[in-house]
């Protein structure tokens, strides 16, 4: 049975979308990728959706990806925290990594691209870590 992993942020609009996605564009064959926050924005962030498309062909949006609540995922194996910088959500359990990653957020699209690349590098060392499990 494949672990079910969470990736968490205030907002869940921009990097725990991120993981979602890449978790499930590298990763799917050894765990099901989800993502939610303790708030949530009326739409995806437009430079994540526009940059996951540019460098992966990934359409976030397409894949019906959208922001959602803690509540509204499945109960999961682990959960990853994206980075406290914006105050750390609170989701009824200790999680089982912090990435500490800057959200992007208003950023130029290389300050974007840098953190896509470390969310991508991040989904890897993950997929393996459960592989050697």
């Amino acid at each position: 049975m494949k672990k079910k992993v969470a990736f968490i942020c205030v907002h869940n609009s921009c990097r725990s979308q991120i993981a979602e996605a890449l978790g499930k564009h590298l990763a799917s064959d050894v765990f099901e990728s989800y993502s939610a926050g303790t708030e949530i924005k009326p739409q995806m962030n437009q430079d994540a959706v526009r940059l996951m498309k540019e460098i992966y062909g990934i359409d976030m949006e397409e894949n019906g990806q959208r922001s959602k609540l803690i509540s509204e995922i499945p109960e999961v194996d682990m959960a990853i925290s994206m980075g406290c910088n914006v105050g750390c959500p609170f989701i009824g359990r200790v999680f089982d990594d912090n990435w500490r990653l800057e959200d992007p957020t208003g950023k130029s699209d290389e300050q974007f691209k840098i953190v896509i690349s470390q969310i991508e590098h991040k989904i890897c060392e993950l997929k393996r870590s459960i592989i050697c499990d």
